[in-house]
């Protein structure tokens, strides 16, 4: 019995130690209890207070955009889809096994040749990105099929060989840039097709050569990235898992170092590499490498606690693992805008940005649902976004009716579950320096009843406000109660506690 215990610990204790290395974790993380000495860990101070974070810190939602040669695919070949045994769509290049066409990665790896998206229009795209009140987008540059969508000087494999030609990078940056968007960069540095690129850490001489050329390309794909358009705001990385990039600890710490030299104020997530312990997004002594927690990839943190005051966001499908372009999204879960408004001030309640992802087809249109998504997700904006946008986290007992965001002396009650009897509960610590005072629906401005409710609960900390909503009040979606923190009147009673 012994033994099949000890057995399960190591079990799971490799799952753990396998998802902590991977970055799926759904739990908080735990400092290590013992420090080590790390030479390679962060570059940067923890919550920085230059300009470009605090941006960050107030951007809400942001748009991710994954678009390349998988587009053409549409996450299917001959009539067999993921559903069937291929790779999801952008990882569909390395699909293998019974299921796989003959001679596949061949027929994947000439599909450039037909890039040729005619109704591409980066300025329609990022004009519906800020009608859908996205603050910043992520766009996938190079995926891990290694297909660069600039003229890279460092690879034939680009846009410049497709029958396409222009600069799609430039395009897409200009074009968000001009409507007040900020843009970051996704960068995959695995490349399937890469003859220098291997999982494995390398260990012969020849092995060590021919990675070394693969890290010196890599570094001269970002350093021209950061050359040819100056007004991206960050990298977002991927592809950084393998053996290969985590035993370059050295090399990619020198490299983050010279990409923060040559574009001051540069945005980079924790997922970029790695201390010389192994460690990734997270030193061996529990310190984030990156500015920002990179780990809430189709997760978000169930308690503000989590996140350890650490800036964050969170990066999210609308099918269930839907990337790139997927032709069909019939017989599966597709995430409704009510959803995702909730998942949105979710995120925002724990100081994070929520990133939803657009996967545009091979001609460069965006799936009809994804049209209607953004549309709707703006018009609901247009009315509530002062409850999204530069908020903060609000020191509340979260409410069973929605989440709480806060703004100077602004609270904000997102309300997705009404109640029954129309009436907004609102609890507050009894030594809250601040309680609400008015309160207001950001919907149609109407001034709501607000009461003071001592309902005396044995042993409670807090005390209760009542937002009393009008009777006739209807909505089809998410609501916003705007309140006004202002000093208590007077000290909440002091009742007889029960004596147990």
């Amino acid at each position: 019995m012994r033994q099949k215990l000890k057995c399960v610990i190591i079990a799971i204790s490799i799952i753990v130690a396998t998802n902590n290395a991977n970055g799926q974790w759904t739990g908080p993380k735990v400092k290590p209890s013992k420090q080590v000495e790390v030479k390679y860990g962060s570059l940067t101070p923890p919550n920085r207070t230059d300009a470009d974070m605090a941006s960050f810190r107030k951007y809400g939602l942001g748009q991710f955009i994954h678009w390349g040669i998988y587009s053409i695919v549409g996450n299917e070949w001959n009539g067999v889809s993921a559903r069937g045994g291929a790779a999801a769509s952008e990882w569909i290049r390395s699909w293998g096994g019974p299921t796989a066409p003959k001679d596949w990665k061949n027929t994947y790896d000439n599909l450039y040749k037909q890039f040729n998206p005619k109704d591409f229009d980066a300025k329609r795209w990022a004009k519906q990105a800020k009608d859908m009140g996205a603050k910043y987008m992520i766009f996938t540059t190079k995926h891990h099929d290694g297909f660069a969508l600039w003229p890279t000087k460092y690879s034939d494999y680009n846009i410049s060989n497709a029958p396409y030609k222009k600069d799609i990078v430039k395009e897409i940056v200009d074009a968000y840039t001009a409507e007040g968007i900020d843009v970051y960069l996704y960068f995959s540095v695995l490349e399937w097709n890469n003859p220098n690129y291997m999982g494995k850490a390398p260990k012969t001489d020849e092995e060590k050569k021919n990675f070394d050329k693969f890290l010196q390309y890599t570094r001269n794909q970002l350093l021209e990235l950061l050359a040819n358009y100056p007004k991206m705001k960050g990298f977002w990385f991927d592809g950084t898992w393998d053996a290969s990039w985590k035993s370059a600890y050295e090399f990619t710490y020198k490299l983050e170092k010279e990409l923060r030299e040559k574009h001051p104020g540069l945005i980079i997530g924790s997922r970029f590499r790695n201390d010389e312990h192994g460690s990734r997004h997270f030193d061996s002594n529990g310190n984030i490498l990156g500015d920002y927690e990179q780990g809430w990839e189709r997760k978000l943190p169930a308690e503000f606690e989590w996140v350890k005051g650490n800036d964050w966001d969170a990066v999210m499908t609308i099918p269930p693992n839907g990337w790139g372009y997927m032709k069909d999204w019939s017989g599966i879960y597709t995430k409704t805008t009510d959803d995702l408004l909730d998942l949105l001030m979710q995120a925002v309640s724990m100081n994070g940005n929520f990133v939803l992802n657009f996967g545009p087809d091979g001609n460069g249109k965006m799936h009809p649902e994804e049209d209607k998504i953004a549309k709707e997700i703006g018009e609901w904006l247009k009315v509530n976004g002062e409850a999204v946008y530069g908020v903060r986290h609000a020191s509340l007992v979260p409410s069973k009716l929605g989440y709480f965001t806060q703004k100077d002396t602004n609270l904000y009650l997102t309300v997705f579950n009404k109640p029954v009897n129309g009436i907004v509960r609102i609890a507050v610590p009894k030594n809250a320096k601040e309680v609400p005072g008015t309160a207001v629906l950001l919907v149609n401005h109407q001034q709501l009843q607000l009461k003071h409710a001592e309902i005396g609960l044995d042993l409670d900390k807090n005390t209760y406000y009542d937002v009393v909503l009008p009777t006739k009040f209807q909505s089809e979606s998410a609501f916003v109660i705007k309140m006004k923190l202002v000093t208590p009147k007077s000290k909440t009673t002091k009742l007889m506690d029960a004596k147990m």
